[in-house]
């Protein structure tokens, strides 16, 4: 872990001052999966572009452009659909998980329950400098976050966003009668 500056750690509310969330990072996926569609795409247009005009007898050119866009859509539309609508969000409060084109799923676990976190590279992921990141709360509540970009900032992220929840948690459970303004 790197030590705190003045511009590292977020700032702690005065006792009593409610803090607004604040989103402190949004990714996704690491886009490796998506070489293969983009491949696809480029051999699907230098086809089209090739073959067209040109097709033997029984064949018309209409056919080869809706097979060219039936196997675009499902080879290379649906999988980036897939991966720009999956997201890790990390706010001042919690950690959501949310994807789904259609019908959307989310899950988040909060900072202050405190958790676990585990973090898994392979040889690969580490050249790529991706990784997978488990939190484990201890009761039931379990999020992984799968191929996070720049992992290792991820996770001392997280580890701050912990530490900060729960120090905010401890002082506003023994919270003192608010200070009276001057002159009041």
């Amino acid at each position: 872990m790197t030590q705190p500056n003045s511009l590292g750690r977020p700032l702690m509310p005065a006792p009593g001052v409610p803090d607004p969330e604040r989103r402190v990072v949004r990714v996704r996926r690491n886009a490796r999966r998506l070489f293969w569609p983009a491949l696809v795409l480029i051999a699907i247009a230098g086809a089209v572009g090739y073959y067209l005009g040109n097709l033997p007898a029984p064949f018309a050119d209409w056919m080869l452009l809706s097979a060219a866009g039936v196997i675009v859509l499902l080879v290379v539309v649906l999988p980036y659909g897939r991966w720009a609508a999956h997201t890790y969000t990390i706010t001042t409060r919690r950690v959501i998980e949310s994807s789904g084109m259609l019908a959307r799923r989310r899950q988040e676990l909060t900072h202050v329950r405190g958790y676990t976190i585990a973090m898994r590279r392979g040889p690969i992921q580490r050249l790529w400098r991706i990784g997978t990141l488990t939190l484990d709360d201890g009761a039931g509540g379990r999020l992984v976050l799968r191929d996070v970009p720049d992992v290792q900032l991820v996770h001392e992220v997280l580890v701050d966003q912990v530490e900060v929840n729960q120090i905010l948690a401890h002082r506003d459970a023994q919270a003192s009668p608010p200070i009276p303004p001057p002159g009041a």
